[in-house]
């Protein structure tokens, strides 16, 4: 490949590396830079690859205006068996970007034109300033300035960080004049903000079976109870056991619809008051966020990962939390199970429509039938396998449904009751888990917290063993 009006190459981290970050900022389509590529495309490499990552995003941090962090991803990647950076860089909302020392003048700001970073004109400058977005969420004043974030600490602390007492202006929840701004809103501990989900009998909107709201929270505590709800209760897993095999089917493939949920959360024009909703049908789950993407170009970039955070404040947060990867990612991850046809796109909203799998319905049918047992997504099915499921780990199909459940990725009680089918109120649950922890096949995920309301179960070096005895039969 060689430089175009999206890629930079650089063989080495050089004085210039702002100048060509500014300009992909100010970009319309944002850009991609390498570092240990020379400009004909040979790969040189770069040494001390962690040191160099934390070079870059310290000056990025503190030498470009307005802030971009949330907008560039800063990423080790290996080319001809060598180390190269690669610096993901999304366009930005808030242009004209420049260099602080230079403030807004030509000195200062640049954009992409073909392959090389020219100086702006101070009639573009002024230009885009005057389009500088007034809408977004950092800018508009939070009608509540008597905000806690406990919530928000303490899953910064989880994740092995500690905010310190500027942390509000730090993670740019504050508006120019100091201020909360929405963005800090919708990170606090209490706010008028929630996220529907509606469950429905039939295809259509006539049949309402339920109609809960999850929010008026942080905003990452209301994405955490919509994973778990849609992940760990409604995208349930189907099991069948043959004698050769163990077939599994989800409703919904499981990257995809993470993705989707939290893509749907973060990118939500929150501006417009109105908030992303998830409804559940017969045949199919739809995911409706506010916003909207053009046609033409700004949809290709949009399929190809290359669309513009519209929260950059919530990107960020997320990303520190680990619940995103790095700009980009998640569109890749959805096209790989679903069609871009899944996507539909309107003036003011973009809803995502993922089918829910025949293999899986079949499947299902299958095992009503006798013909094999679930993984537990079917109460019903369970009804005579829970009276065994307290005699051990070992011959109990709840506690084998459970170390099934927990194959892929740890989770909440709340998310087992429902994957289960138990009755909580029955103490069922409590009593599979007391017997998986007790045998060392199930461990907490916070064990120095053991009531811990972030509390989730993992599968230990024991019960992964146990689980492939499982799939192979024995």
């Amino acid at each position: 490949m060689t430089e175009n009006n999206r890629i930079e190459y650089k063989r080495e981290l050089s004085d210039g590396l702002e100048k060509e970050v500014i300009s992909f900022l100010n970009y319309h389509d944002g850009g991609i830079i390498y570092i240990g590529i020379d400009k004909h495309g040979s790969v040189y490499g770069v040494s001390e690859c962690d040191a160099l990552q934390l070079a870059i995003k310290d000056r990025l941090k503190n030498n470009i205006q307005p802030s971009c962090l949330g907008l560039f991803d800063v990423i080790h990647e290996t080319r001809d068996g060598k180390d190269i950076i690669k610096i993901i860089v999304a366009s930005g909302s808030e242009k004209p970007y420049y260099l602080r020392r230079f403030g807004m003048s030509e000195k200062g700001c640049f954009i992409r034109i073909g392959s090389a970073s020219e100086p702006m004109t101070q009639h573009m400058i002024e230009e885009l300033f005057a389009r500088r977005t007034r809408n977004s969420i950092a800018r508009i004043r939070s009608l509540r300035q008597d905000l806690t974030f406990e919530q928000l600490k303490i899953y910064y602390q989880e994740g092995g960080f500690t905010l310190g007492d500027k942390f509000a202006a730090n993670l740019e929840l504050l508006t120019e004049d100091g201020a909360y701004n929405y963005a800090g809103y919708l990170l606090a501990d209490q706010n008028g903000n929630s996220v529907q989900i509606a469950k429905y009998a039939g295809t259509d909107r006539v049949d309402l079976l339920e109609s809960k709201d999850y929010g008026f929270c942080c905003l990452v505590k209301t994405c955490k109870q919509i994973l778990d709800r849609l992940e760990g209760v409604e995208n349930r897993v189907i099991n069948k056991i043959t004698s050769r095999e163990r077939i599994s089917r989800s409703l919904w493939n499981k990257a995809a619809l993470r993705e989707a949920i939290i893509n749907a959360i973060i990118h939500n024009d929150y501006s417009t008051e109105l908030v992303p909703k998830f409804e559940i049908f017969d045949d199919r789950l739809e995911i409706t966020s506010a916003g909207t993407v053009h046609s033409g170009t700004e949809q290709e970039n949009f399929f190809a990962g290359y669309s513009m955070p519209r929260n950059k404040t919530l990107m960020r947060v997320f990303k520190d939390l680990d619940m995103v990867e790095y700009l980009g990612s998640g569109m890749p991850r959805i096209l790989k199970a679903y069609p871009r046809e899944a996507y539909t796109f309107s003036t003011h909203f973009i809803r995502t429509t993922f089918p829910i799998s025949k293999e899986a319905l079949a499947l299902e049918d299958d095992v009503l039938k006798g013909e094999a047992i679930t993984s537990g997504a079917q109460s019903g099915a369970q009804s005579g396998a829970q009276s065994g499921a307290q005699s051990g780990a070992q011959s109990g199909a709840q506690s084998e449904a459970v170390l099934l459940a927990l194959t892929e990725t740890p989770r909440s009680a709340m998310a087992l009751t429902g994957i289960l089918g138990l009755d909580t109120k029955t103490g069922a649950l409590k009593r599979v888990i007391k017997a998986l922890l007790e045998q060392g096949l199930i461990a907490y995920t916070f064990p120095e917290k053991p009531s811990s309301r972030m509390q989730k179960y993992q599968l230990t070096v024991k019960g992964s063993s146990y689980v492939k005895n499982l799939n192979k039969g024995q």
